[in-house]
């Protein structure tokens, strides 16, 4: 449906081509990311590499399953915190929290939202990637600004959402479960040491379990330093990792390609070359500037913090953050609201949506949730993104630019 309404009413309304729609529109680097992560996930988690990562993090944290959802908030707003993009944290996390939630009776919604709001709660560090760009334009404009307040503005923000996700979605009864889990993983927290090699007749080359999972989590962190250090894309290191284990075992691995989220690809895929159409034919930019138009800034205000959170659920935030912030430019240096107010309230509303099932991140919990669970995991992730576009924007107004503090 999506794609047919790219293709009607871009060719209609705009006049452009199949071929515009699709070389214009398509996220090309967020399919490849989707196929490539979850193919790579694939085989790791068929090999046993997934199973052997969850048993070793539970053995860490001494059984207490309540932990593990906040050590994997912990790991990935660290890593957006030094630097890492918000997706390519995601894409790495997320596949080892859901194999958490899946080993353990966790709802993996709750581990979904643990590893997207943890993302975004770093995201706007001085050094991250959010805090450099809404950084440099409050410079570029001449606004006062204050980079620690916004980064804690950010992450108070996705906390707070966290602790909330983590009661609504069944995190108070994961202590109880404490004991079981830790005499579990004190046993298991070894690699499977089976050298039968019997079921794999057609291995290229000789190989162990034992030691296809090492290999298998040299690659995963090879992953981890090729895309946050070096900054290569994620999905197209994801597959070329996938490739190689796949061919050092290829008998086994050959269920894995069916295992990519084929349509989770296509949904997302399809709404986002609409979005994109949209975007072309400047309605998007129609709405915004409408807004920032307005006679009263502070209603402005408010109504650009909607724009910049509808928006972002279903676009780049990155992206988005570099337009929504300088339409409200014009009336901050008039001098009608506090700067630093403002820029963080648009801030943490255009990227704390990002656990939409159509952003990147929650694209990549979706993608990464078993089949049988995923329409479920798609609704609530629909529903909770939903209730924050509409919550989010008129909180963050009314704590960070209502008042006048900032």
């Amino acid at each position: 449906m999506a794609f047919v309404a790219a293709f009607v009413v871009g060719s209609t309304v705009a006049g452009m081509d199949g071929e515009t729609i699709l070389v214009d529109g398509f996220p090309s680097e967020l399919a490849v990311t989707l196929i490539g992560v979850t193919y790579l996930f694939a085989i790791a988690t068929n090999n046993g590499t997934v199973d052997w990562l969850v048993r070793i993090a539970t053995w860490a944290v001494r059984g207490r399953l309540v932990a593990l959802p906040w050590v994997m908030f912990l790991i990935a707003g660290t890593l957006t915190a030094f630097g890492a993009v918000s997706p390519a944290a995601v894409a790495i996390i997320a596949p080892v929290a859901l194999g958490f939630a899946y080993r353990y009776g966790i709802n993996p919604m709750l581990m979904g939202i643990m590893v997207v709001h943890g993302a975004q709660a770093g995201g706007f560090s001085p050094i991250s990637i959010y805090g450099t760009i809404t950084n440099d334009i409050v410079e570029k404009s001449d606004l006062p600004g204050s980079p620690l307040t916004l980064f804690l503005a950010s992450f108070l923000f996705n906390l707070v959402i966290a602790l909330i996700g983590f009661f609504i979605f069944g995190g108070r009864q994961l202590i109880s479960r404490r004991t079981e889990l830790h005499r579990e993983s004190v046993d298991r927290h070894a690699p499977d040491t089976d050298t039968d090699t019997d079921t794999d007749t057609d291995t290229v080359v000789s190989i162990t379990p034992s030691t296809y999972q090492a290999v298998t989590l040299a690659g995963l962190l090879g992953l981890g330093v090729a895309t946050l250090v070096f900054e290569l894309d994620v999905g197209l290191v994801a597959l070329t990792v996938a490739l190689a284990l796949a061919l050092m075992s290829p008998h086994e691995q050959k269920s894995a390609v069916s295992q990519i989220s084929w349509p989770v690809v296509l949904l997302i895929a399809g709404v986002l070359t609409y979005v994109a159409v949209l975007e072309e034919i400047g309605t998007v930019d129609y709405v915004s500037n409408s807004v920032a138009g307005l006679g009263s800034a502070m209603l402005a205000s408010l109504l650009l913090c909607y724009v910049g959170a509808v928006v972002s659920a279903f676009a780049s935030s990155t992206a988005l953050l570099g337009a929504i912030i300088p339409l409200a430019v014009p009336f901050l240096l008039a001098g009608e609201l506090g700067a630093v107010g403002v820029i963080a309230a648009l801030a943490v509303s255009s990227t704390v949506v990002d656990v939409s099932p159509f952003s990147t991140n929650g694209a990549l919990v979706l993608a990464n949730a078993q089949e049988e669970d995923r329409d479920r995991v798609y609704k609530q992730l629909l529903v909770f993104g939903f209730a924050i576009v509409l919550i989010a924007p008129p909180v963050a107004w009314a704590v960070m630019i209502l008042p006048g503090w900032l």
